[in-house]
């Protein structure tokens, strides 16, 4: 970086790093597309795409993240990945708060926060839970149910959780006429059945095709279809939810379509996008912090050496109305990152690392004061 530059930079960064009061909620596509503009697939590849210095970030595979073990390792690997774009002359960029969420969203689209699944146990699963009883893996069209093979919601969980909703109708009364129970899923049970059925000689090698929609027409719809009757008071799914993926999201809805009182609403495919969207818009989506062990990291990973000090020409970090989250970390970062760098060079202090629910607990250390 110039000189100039830093200079220009950490003149705005000696006024104040400051957590903005509201929460964005972030739309995937267009994650997908800072993370095209933004030129991380110099290094990184997307199904195949792109660079092969970094990991392919399109792999279906679940890596069981969650925003805040995300952001440790953004963290972590920044000093790594702003060297490598100098040698490539890549222009470092600044996220903005919207690109930072945007971002996340991608991640989460690309099903970074799922949970690993087991081949062998979704197996089991679809066996035990009556599924092989109806669905065969491979059949002749239009004569039964669906056969796996023919599924394209393998490929999507969000047209999974639609196909879900929408059949829990004619799957109640097919149960109903054998007298059997409605089989309920656990989030990994679901998770298990996807790889096993993903797996298979005649659906394997498909590539994933996921994305939320719009929050504010999300949130319309689930006005329009009656939703917002229910989930009101104590039933409100605002801020209810923490770290949930739409494997949770889609076995919620499968597990509670028979408690309903009345007809399920069908749902479109780009409907249950949309509500996607809004579900992604209003949960917590991480889990919390320890804030006293959050003082504690803020301590020693120097947190406080610079930012305490005024002399430093670090700023005093602010949280404005206490809301703060991986994703204000990230843009910051990005934002304020490589001059911090420098100053830290200079006095001879090492890139803090993070591990295991460090960030997790700052974040929350910084949501409590206030400071």
């Amino acid at each position: 970086m110039h000189r100039s530059l830093i200079a220009a930079t950490c003149s705005v960064f000696a006024l104040q790093l400051t957590f903005g009061a509201i929460e964005i909620p972030g739309d995937a596509r267009q994650g997908e597309q800072v993370f095209k503009s933004q030129r991380c697939v110099e290094c990184h590849s997307v199904n195949g795409v792109g660079g092969k210095s970094a990991p392919d970030l399109g792999k279906r595979t679940a890596r069981n993240y969650t925003p805040a073990m995300m952001a440790s390792l953004m963290w972590n690997h920044a000093p790594k990945m702003w060297s490598a774009m100098s040698d490539k002359a890549v222009t470092r960029p600044q996220l903005t708060s919207e690109q930072a969420a945007d971002l996340f969203a991608f991640f989460y689209a690309s099903r970074y926060f799922e949970r690993p699944g087991d081949a062998g146990r979704g197996k089991q699963a679809f066996q035990t839970k009556g599924c092989a009883g109806c669905h065969s893996l491979s059949g002749v069209a239009g004569s039964g149910p669906k056969a796996v093979a023919s599924w394209k919601s393998l490929d999507d969980p969000i047209l999974l959780a639609q196909e879900m909703w929408n059949h829990a109708a004619l799957m109640k009364e097919a149960l109903g006429k054998k007298r059997m129970a409605w089989p309920r899923l656990t989030s990994q049970e679901l998770t298990d059945m996807l790889v096993y059925l993903q797996n298979l000689p005649e659906t394997r090698g498909r590539q994933t095709e996921f994305a939320p929609a719009s929050a504010e027409t999300g949130k319309m719809l689930f006005d329009l279809k009656g939703c917002r009757n229910c989930h009101t008071g104590k039933q409100s799914l605002e801020n209810r939810f923490a770290n949930r993926t739409i494997v949770d999201f889609a076995v919620a809805m499968w597990n509670h379509a028979p408690k309903m009182a009345q007809p399920a609403p069908e749902l479109r495919a780009e409907e249950m996008r949309r509500i996607a969207g809004y579900l992604w818009s209003i949960q917590l989506f991480d889990s919390p912090g320890n804030a006293a062990r959050g003082k504690s990291v803020y301590q020693t990973k120097n947190c406080a050496t610079c930012h305490e000090d005024a002399s430093s020409g670090a700023p005093r970090i602010v949280v404005r109305d206490g809301v703060s989250s991986p994703q204000r970390m990230v843009h910051e970062l990005w934002r304020h990152g490589p001059a911090m760098l420098e100053v830290m060079k200079k006095k001879n202090i090492a890139w803090p690392q993070f591990a295991g629910n460090e960030m997790a607990d700052l974040i929350a250390y910084l949501n409590s004061s206030g400071s």
